[in-house]
């Protein structure tokens, strides 16, 4: 009998490789050739960033390509350290942290409950509030700063000389811009979901917010969790609104530290590789654990809005 079950799966076997051998079309093989010539087109510049931050400053000119393994006479961490001792970026890593986690945090508790609303709710003008949010992300930042920088001087948020102020003051332009696409990708989603299980829970006694926080954002949370990603990307990595607001030492964010280091440094190739690891890896980590929810949040909204 054993040998018999052994003969059925040899046989198996070379038919499954046939099979996998005919779902590979020329196709398939152009596009995986593309996307790998793209792949390290990507990644390559990084990784030259990365040997060179642990390479000696006048050795990058004469040999910038060769891998700095540690121990050899090419390897050295003074350039981390040159970084850590002139520029205070334990301080930058905190603003940008409060400042992004704070949009974050803020953007999907507005924009989930606006989406709610438009996606379930039935009033005069609901079409015209639509339009309005699909067009004011027609108008990008710089259109909006100057106007959006007087009003937070007279509110006494911004050039007031107070880091905590100031940081307010990045805040609530950054939330604003975000809101538009959150509720765009939202709204999709949430059309999408069944009213019926809000409906029962209405009827057992939940209130509004708790059907949107217990049931609605548990069910839409690839949607959300899409948001919140690019929400904390983009503001993570905005140079311009912050460049407007935080002006003192002690208020830098790591992408104005690294704007003063390009200033600062000159031909310190090395210090500058060093600040871009240093900027770059905790973004680069966030996207890599959770680059599945952005994936499946963007296409899973698009295909059931």
């Amino acid at each position: 009998m054993e040998s018999i079950s052994a003969k059925k799966v040899s046989e198996k076997q070379p038919s499954r490789f046939k099979r996998a051998l005919r779902r590979i079309t020329a196709g398939k093989v152009v596009s995986y050739i593309v996307l790998s010539f793209w792949a390290l087109t990507t990644i390559y510049p990084f990784y030259w960033v990365i040997i060179n931050s642990f390479r000696y400053r006048g050795q990058i000119r004469r040999d910038s390509f060769s891998i700095p393994w540690p121990g050899s006479e090419y390897f050295t961490l003074d350039n981390y350290e040159l970084a850590f001792g002139r520029f205070n970026i334990p301080n930058a890593y905190k603003n940008s942290l409060i400042i992004s986690i704070t949009v974050t945090v803020v953007v999907i508790i507005l924009a989930g409950l606006f989406a709610y609303g438009l996606a379930r709710y039935n009033f005069k003008g609901k079409k015209f509030v639509h339009s309005l949010v699909i067009a004011s992300m027609m108008f990008p930042v710089f259109c909006t700063i100057i106007p959006i920088y007087k009003m937070e001087v007279a509110w006494g948020l911004a050039s007031s000389r107070e880091a905590y102020k100031s940081l307010i003051a990045t805040i609530l332009p950054q939330i604003a811009g975000n809101l538009s696409f959150a509720i765009i990708v939202l709204l999709g989603f949430i059309k999408s979901l069944p009213v019926e299980i809000e409906e029962s829970a209405y009827l057992d006694g939940c209130s509004v917010f708790k059907i949107f926080f217990r049931i609605v954002m548990p069910m839409a949370r690839p949607s959300f969790a899409t948001v919140a990603i690019f929400s904390f990307l983009w503001s993570y990595n905005d140079l311009f609104t912050q460049s407007f607001f935080l002006r003192l030492p002690n208020e830098k964010t790591v992408t104005l530290l690294l704007n003063d280091i390009n200033s600062q440094a000159g031909t310190n190739y090395g210090l500058m590789a060093s600040a871009v690891v240093l900027v770059v890896i905790p973004i680069l980590i966030v996207y890599i654990l959770l680059q599945k929810n952005i994936i499946k949040g963007m296409t899973v909204g698009a295909v059931k809005g």
